[in-house]
């Protein structure tokens, strides 16, 4: 913005402090009627023909501009996204440290992401994990809310929490996402689990009580 003697073009279009128009004066006459006000003459629309110019104080008004900058710059607030890694084997003494470090980040304002891996073997222990990621939603429940639920995608499992209030276990549960599949809440995941360990354990005790039968025909042959 260019203010006073920086003002080079012959005529500008002016605006007192009062914001009333006054109409095209020459420059010089412009600057005049600035410093009998004890103002400066800003050049406010310099495209326009000709240029637009206020009387202002422009000490103050830069002043202002640097407060209000200042206001917007406090009021944003940049997210940021921490990770905590576990493993299905993580001891309870680390994941003790890894939920004192959550809540941490937490009440900084920050989400955090858990993370969990698998290797080998360790994909049998889905169930186990699910349970991990819903105990940790639970002790941090007062400061954190599930923003997204347990979900898996190949050989690892992701879980992220948002500062908040969470709800109970019962009212907001971990669901992890199956290929091709819809999400299932842990509950109903570990329901499923048990009642095909009991076809299994139905299916043997079927096949015993015919093999039971068989070996009584044969001896009553």
């Amino acid at each position: 913005m260019r203010v006073n003697e920086r003002i080079r073009v012959p005529q500008v279009r002016v605006i007192d402090q009062d914001n009333q128009q006054v109409g095209v004066l020459s420059t010089p006459d412009a600057l005049n009627m600035a410093r009998e006000a004890g103002m400066d003459l800003v050049e406010v629309a310099p495209n326009s023909d000709p240029p637009v110019c206020r009387l202002m104080d422009f000490g103050k008004w830069k002043y202002d501009q640097k407060k209000r900058e200042h206001r917007a710059k406090v009021k944003q607030h940049n997210i940021v996204l921490k990770e905590l890694r576990l493993r299905p084997k993580t001891d309870t003494h680390d994941k003790e440290f890894k939920l004192k470090k959550a809540r941490e980040f937490l009440e900084k304002g920050s989400k955090v992401q858990f993370t969990m891996l698998f290797r080998g073997r360790e994909m049998a222990h889905l169930d186990r994990a699910l349970e991990t990621f819903q105990d940790i939603a639970d002790q941090l429940h007062e400061i954190a809310k599930v923003e997204m639920a347990a979900k898996r995608l190949g050989r690892k499992m992701t879980m992220v929490l948002a500062p908040g209030v969470g709800k109970p276990r019962e009212s907001q549960p971990t669901q992890e996402v199956q290929p091709a599949q819809e999400a299932l809440p842990i509950q109903e995941a570990l329901k499923a689990k048990e009642k095909l360990e009991n076809e299994k354990t139905v299916e043997t005790e079927q096949i015993e009580e015919k093999e039971d039968s068989s070996n009584a025909e044969t001896e009553n042959t």
